[in-house]
């Protein structure tokens, strides 16, 4: 037996979701009408069409003309007009899938009972459609040893005609099921079922061409061919024989020829060369033997409506769209690993992934295509497929030719054709069946355990039917995944008391040295951890003594979240209790969770940060992995969060950047502008810096980013708002309270760049004004105050810009003032309706504020303001504590017609006495910018 079915896909694989009983239970045949085709007629009486005594009606036929205008000629052009990489290297490696493809296409349907016309059919249908529309751009399709036994069972049940009839159905819920994008769940089911299954048709193929190989006629069941075989082995035919056995031999030797002939007589493959070997034997030998018939193509028996019971069509089209499916799907994923192999070692174009979607849906078009001209189903076939890789195939481009040339032969080469033994193609097919009982796969299910559920589909495909054995497939599995969860054995081994404790490193003496240290236990676990084994894991626990060292031993890959719960309870009243808890792997290797693990709950895509993270013992500690920690971040967006902003940053991309808002803040790590404030991509225009200052304009400062970063705010971007945020604990501020005394003049940049933030010190102290204040609490402390008055002052900083406080005067900019205490979590926003901080005089510290809308000049920082005009110097200015419930400020900051406010009014403040109709109103206050955010 080979290591690699030809016509089932190789490596791992999955097989299909779910399984339909027929009503009526039938084993799995072949067909007795395998055997006597050629002797006597094509197909069945009631199958083929009544003669004719008038003039023949037309009828399909499957001649392709090769002039400009013909079939031909466009199918030609359109490859032309495809194009291709490598256009030579297809058009040879189509010969090469050709010559493999037509003898196993007359042996399947063969096999199946059908017409033989009938595999020529599905070869050309499925190279050329699933080559134009399918999405594996090297995969073969048509005919498959896979199908066999389910067609073969379809034909002896319905008969051939509604047998194409249930194949166009079948391509119908394939193209349903591509539309629904289900291809990836094909591959859910485990390997062993599809292993099986491929096992199990592979068996009842052998058993059944076994019979015609020894000049007989299969059975109508795998049972009935093992239980007529030894009668069979006794009078066998000895020509068919003699055949049978010629073309065994040579498929077998033919890949192991080596030396220079080898090489050179390789270059023709094996399953053709078996055929012309056997045919040239049976010749020249005078053999008398059943050979291959053709009829015309004008007797072809085409399709007719479907009868029988409604609920064992639904099943038989179930069936055909499941084993079609899964194989063809799994042998795409399978070409993948070889084109990929291929490039690895030898180079050439790039190959695109297989699109299982697409696949799917070109699957369906040409069943549907090849049952309404009386072809075969159609599905991914391994050995093609693999040959063409083989071959040197780079684009879909092979697989239409090859159908193309299938077409010509079968119009063309009929006559040589018929020259083919039965026997031959029986002896065909009969070791692609052997080949499909994989050693390499028995060796993996093995391996993993699941020999039991391959043996019990394969059984089941032999013994009841291909549906049937999948079901008990996946009821195997099932019964042996809930075992495997539900069986846990725990353990507790108390170990020597006179052996010093595990782990006993950095232990204290007791100043008793004679007395023996506590006795260590051991509680080892097998299997998965679920909240069926909680109460074994309880009790077990429970039997270690209170303040003894124990080590708890998992050996497993799954814990639930009660048993976690359970054990992590245990864990911290043990140790609370003196005890000592070391939870180890199999190998005896501490589980404990990454140093750069996020922890952090998921209330956003981001999710990079280190909430639960002890921090470094001293600020020198080193921080692990800190290149590590970036790139798992990035990783992160690229896996959840690129799929889901990707569209939106295409138009930002393609549109440019519309922000309604200039955001000014620190540049403080702990705060993250788009999490406080709810926004995304394209929403704000965002200026971070030591502090969030804004030194003043009309002063040499050296940097000019900032200033530069307002101009294009409000003159290029045309922002409708400008926000300075502060922050506690702001490292900025507390440089400026602590050196305040020993003065900020300094060489470096630092302290040159502190010094912007001199007036801000002066307003704290209420040297220019009064003194801002927390509407809900007072302020934590001297630095929590300056931190106030910094957002104040960088206002009016702001005003002092010419464009700003243009802008701010014909009320289209408006200003506002922002503090967030970071370790509650709680955002303020300045409540100039409470007060507003009087300018002190002073260039260098402010400029004279502008009301928005009145065009005069103020005393004051426009912020908010409201109808009700500007408060007194006196009172100080407020920063409230926004709730939860509260409109966001963060909104489109002009009137609802789209222009901007002109009427000097702020809609939505208190005291608003907006004019015109309740209904403008209601629409204005949509925009409005309210004094919470």
């Amino acid at each position: 037996m080979s290591a690699s079915a030809p016509d089932s896909p190789p490596g791992t694989g999955t097989g299909p979701t779910g399984a339909t009983a027929t009503p009526t239970p039938s084993p799995t045949s072949t067909g007795p009408a395998a055997a006597t085709r050629g002797r006597t007629s094509p197909t069945a009486a009631t199958d083929a069409p009544p003669p004719t005594t008038g003039p023949e009606p037309p009828v399909p036929s499957l001649t392709l003309g090769v002039g400009r205008r013909g079939p031909g000629g466009r199918l030609l052009g359109a490859l032309v007009a495809r194009g291709g990489p490598r256009p030579a290297a297809d058009l040879s490696a189509s010969v090469s899938v050709f010559l493999i493809a037509l003898p196993l296409s007359l042996g399947i349907a063969l096999a199946t009972g059908a017409p033989l016309q009938a595999g020529l059919v599905a070869a050309a249908v499925g190279g050329i459609v699933v080559g134009l529309l399918g999405g594996a751009p090297l995969q073969v399709s048509g005919p498959a040893a896979g199908l066999t036994v389910v067609t073969a069972e379809l034909i002896q049940i319905y008969g051939w005609r509604t047998t194409c009839a249930i194949t166009v159905l079948a391509g119908l819920t394939q193209l349903l099921l591509s539309r629904i994008r289900v291809a990836r769940s094909a591959l859910a089911v485990s390997p062993a079922i599809v292993h099986g299954m491929l096992a199990g048709i592979g068996v009842t193929i052998a058993l059944a061409q076994l019979h015609i190989v020894l000049g007989g006629d299969p059975e109508s069941s795998a049972i009935a061919n093992v239980a007529a075989l030894p009668g069979q082995l006794a009078n066998p035919h000895p020509a068919a024989l003699a055949v049978s056995v010629l073309t065994v031999a040579v498929l077998l030797v033919w890949p192991r020829l080596r030396g220079r002939l080898g090489s050179v007589v390789r270059a023709m493959p094996g399953p053709l060369a078996a055929v012309l070997l056997a045919t040239a034997f049976a010749i020249v030998g005078g053999l008398s033997l059943p050979r291959v018939e053709l009829p015309s193509w004008r007797s072809h028996a085409l399709p007719e409506m479907p009868h029988g019971p409604v609920l064992g069509m639904i099943a038989a089209v179930l069936t055909i769209t499941l084993v079609a499916s899964v194989e063809s799907l799994l042998s795409a994923v399978a070409v993948d690993k070889l084109t990929a192999a291929r490039a690895k070692n030898h180079g050439g174009p790039r190959i695109p992934r297989a699109d299982l979607d697409k696949e799917l849906r070109g699957q369906g078009a040409a069943n549907i295509i090849s049952g309404s001209l009386g072809g075969l189903p159609i599905t991914g076939v391994a050995v093609r497929s693999a040959a063409n890789v083989q071959a040197g195939a780079v684009s879909g481009n092979s697989a239409v030719l090859h159908g193309f040339w299938i077409v010509l032969a079968a119009a063309l080469l009929v006559p040589a054709l018929e020259l083919i033994p039965l026997a031959t193609l029986a002896a065909l097919v009969m070791v692609v069946g052997i080949q499909m009982v994989n050693i390499t796969h028995i060796r993996s299910v093995s391996r993993h355990r699941e020999a039991l559920v391959y043996l019990a589909t394969t059984l089941g495909v032999v013994l009841l039917g291909v549906l049937e054995g999948v079901a008990i497939g996946i009821a195997v599995a099932i019964a042996v995944a809930l075992h495997r969860l539900a069986r846990t054995r725990i353990v507790h081994q108390p170990e020597d008391p006179a052996a010093p404790p595990e782990n006993t490193e950095g232990r204290e003496p007791d100043g008793n040295g004679d007395a023996a240290p506590p006795s260590s236990h051991r509680v080892v676990v097998r299997g998965q951890l679920t909240f069926l084994a909680v109460p074994r894991l309880s009790r077990a626990l429970n039997q270690v003594p209170e303040g003894c060292p124990v080590v708890v031993e998992l050996d497993g890959s799954f814990m639930d979240h009660a048993a976690y719960e359970t054990l992590q309870d245990w864990r911290h009243s043990h140790e609370l209790h003196g005890g000592r808890v070391e939870i180890t792997g199999r190998a005896g290797g501490r589980i404990a969770e990454p140093a750069t693990a996020h922890h952090c709950t998921p209330w956003t895509p981001w999710r990079n940060h280190h909430c639960t993270r002890p921090a470094p013992s001293t600020p020198s500690a080193p921080r692990p992995e800190r290149r590590g920690q970036l790139l798992g971040g990035v990783r992160n967006f690229q896996r959840r969060t690129a799929p889901l902003v990707r569209e939106e940053l295409a138009r930002l991309a393609r549109d440019g950047q519309r922000p309604s808002h200039l955001f000014l803040t620190c540049a403080d790590s702990r705060l993250v502008t788009s999490m406080i404030t709810s926004s995304g991509p394209g929403d704000l225009f965002t200026v971070r810096n030591i502090g969030n200052l804004v030194p003043p304009p009309g002063r040499e400062t050296g940097d000019h980013s900032v200033a530069a970063a307002i101009e294009y705010a409000v003159d290029v971007l045309g922002v409708g708002a400008i926000t300075v945020c502060g922050h506690s604990g702001c490292g900025a501020m507390h440089a400026l309270h602590a050196g305040r005394e020993a003065g900020l003049d300094g060489a470096g940049s630092l302290a040159r760049w502190l010094g912007h933030g001199r007036p801000s010190l002066e307003r704290a102290a209420g040297l220019a004004g009064p003194v801002p204040r927390l509407a809900d609490r007072p302020t934590a402390d001297e630095v929590e105050t300056l931190c106030l008055a910094n957002v104040v002052q960088q206002l009016e900083h702001l005003l002092a810009h010419p464009r700003v406080a243009a802008r701010v005067a014909d009320g289209s900019l408006e200003l506002h003032g922002m503090y967030f205490h970071v370790g509650e979590a709680q955002t303020y926003v300045l409540d100039l309706p409470s007060g507003a901080p009087a300018r002190s005089g002073g260039s260098e510290r402010g400029a004279k504020g502008v009301r928005p809308g009145d065009g005069a000049s103020t005393d004051r920082v426009a912020s908010c303001a409201t109808e009700e005009g500007v408060p007194e110097a006196g009172d100080a200015p407020v920063f409230s504590p926004v709730q939860p419930d509260d409109v966001p400020v963060f909104g489109p900051l002009r009137a609802a017609d789209g222009g901007p406010r002109g009427d000097g009014r702020t809609v939505g403040g208190p005291g608003e006495t907006a004019g015109g109709p309740s209904a403008d109103r209601r629409a204005r206050q949509e925009y409005r910018p309210s004094r919470k955010v």
